[in-house]
């Protein structure tokens, strides 16, 4: 979503960088291509007139224009008003009472169904036991994605006769959440297709029956300006506790994402990254700065490896490529973890300085390069993929027809894993130093 904006803002603030010292006229030109780069990925204006003019405030100071790495300095400034920015509001995530109540509301369209499978998987990861609602009478689509998303997860879904009131699905979600132990009742409420006074009344006579612990407005990020107008709107009409903006993944300018706590008052608290159950994170609004300044997110990164990464099968590769025994089967279950853990390019952008080869490696993924990969080694015998080197011409083309490529990308996929073995080889002999690579990637 921030593509074209982290590169406009790293083109821009890298001009800084090479140089010593700066001066006022550089800083104002930098923070003019810094404002258009903002109101043209869709930043409100008045939000962008606020953050230009407190970087520009600082950054201009005695003590950073006379400072040996003052590029360096401006950057630093402008990550920590971008933190500032997104960070506005409490984010902290409360779960009280027996059970805890969280109610997801949002206009039809924006994800909240999803939103409320993917919320319940992360509070089973921290230990809890959500209960999740249907409560959406309106759209008989919406209890029947609960209960195949709920039953997917393996979470129970309370779903009430067709025609029951709004609120007493909630209080009897809750009087079954109690019966059957669980801690967490999380209530998908209906939508509409534009904010009416209907739904506002509805959201409030829930709040006021219930009283969740947490009241959060699901807001679709590819709607650009119009999502600060709708969380404006339930914010004016309802007891809001913060906000999940879904979508994050999508190719929208993503000036929504930037605007909307700082437009609405209320705290993003979390962001869904992607369409899987597992794609729902903790906002952290450093650790977005970060990424879009192309710094890279590397705490989420080890975050992600921890929750997705077999550590015992990550250690035996890692004394396989030691010991130079890595095998094309090695080869295939660390491309198979490395797929869990998300989108490639997504995780290869959370290592600082690798943008440009995330953008590369998302392109091979989208192209369909690292299935041909997979079907090339699943083809191979056990023996092939233990020793490539028995790869005869009659057993290449066996092994391409077996996996609908053609012999070049068999003989590609041997040449390269060649490379590495020969790479690591060289390692050992060298004692663990990194020699130059023989080959251009």
């Amino acid at each position: 979503m921030f593509d074209a904006l982290s590169d406009r803002l790293r083109d821009v603030l890298g001009r800084l960088t090479g140089r010593g010292h700066v001066t006022e006229a550089d800083v104002d030109a930098a923070m003019r291509e810094v404002r258009l780069a903002l109101l043209e990925a869709d930043v409100n204006f008045r939000v962008v007139k606020e953050f230009v003019a407190r970087v520009r405030e600082r950054a201009v100071g005695a003590e950073i224009l006379e400072s040996l790495n003052a590029g360096q300095q401006v950057i630093k400034i402008v990550h920590e008003e971008l933190t500032d920015l997104l960070g506005r509001g409490d984010r902290t995530f409360r779960l009280t009472g027996q059970p805890s109540v969280v109610a997801l509301v949002g206009l039809q369209g924006s994800g909240k169904t999803t939103s409320a499978a993917k919320l319940a998987r992360y509070l089973v990861k921290q230990g809890r036991q959500p209960l999740l609602v249907a409560a959406d009478p309106y759209r008989p689509a919406a209890v029947d994605q609960l209960v195949q998303l709920g039953r997917s997860l393996s979470i129970p879904v309370f779903a009430a006769p067709q025609g029951t009131p709004v609120v007493q699905i909630a209080q009897d979600g809750i009087a079954q959440a109690r019966r059957t132990g669980r801690d967490v009742v999380i209530l998908d409420t209906a939508g509409r297709l534009t904010i009416d006074e209907a739904l506002m009344a509805e959201i409030r006579d829930v709040a006021a029956t219930v009283r969740p612990a947490e009241t959060l407005l699901v807001v679709d990020a590819m709607t650009g300006q119009e999502a600060v107008t709708v969380a404006q709107s339930f914010a004016q009409a309802v007891p809001l506790t913060g906000l999940v903006l879904t979508k994050i993944d999508g190719d929208a300018r993503g000036g929504a994402a930037l605007s909307i706590g700082a437009v609405s008052g209320l705290a993003v608290k979390f962001l869904g990254t992607g369409e899987k159950t597992d794609a729902i994170e903790p906002f952290h609004p450093d650790r977005l700065a970060g990424r879009i300044l192309g710094m890279g997110d590397v705490l989420t990164l080890i975050e992600r490896a921890q929750e997705t990464v077999d550590e015992k099968a990550a250690q035996r590769a890692a004394e396989k490529l030691r010991r130079n025994q890595f095998t094309l089967d090695d080869f295939l279950e660390q491309m198979q973890q490395m797929k869990r853990m998300g989108p490639i390019g997504q995780i290869l952008e959370m290592v600082p300085g690798m943008r440009g080869l995330a953008k590369e490696a998302q392109g091979a993924v989208d192209r369909g390069e690292l299935k041909r990969v997979e079907a090339i080694i699943q083809s191979m015998t056990p023996a092939e993929r233990a020793d490539p080197t028995i790869l005869n011409a009659s057993r290449r083309r066996r092994i391409s027809q077996g996996s609908g490529t053609s012999t070049v990308d068999v003989n590609r996929l041997v040449k390269q894993f060649g490379e590495m073995q020969r790479v690591m080889r060289m390692l050992q002999k060298q004692g663990g130093r990194r020699p130059a690579l023989p080959f251009g990637r």
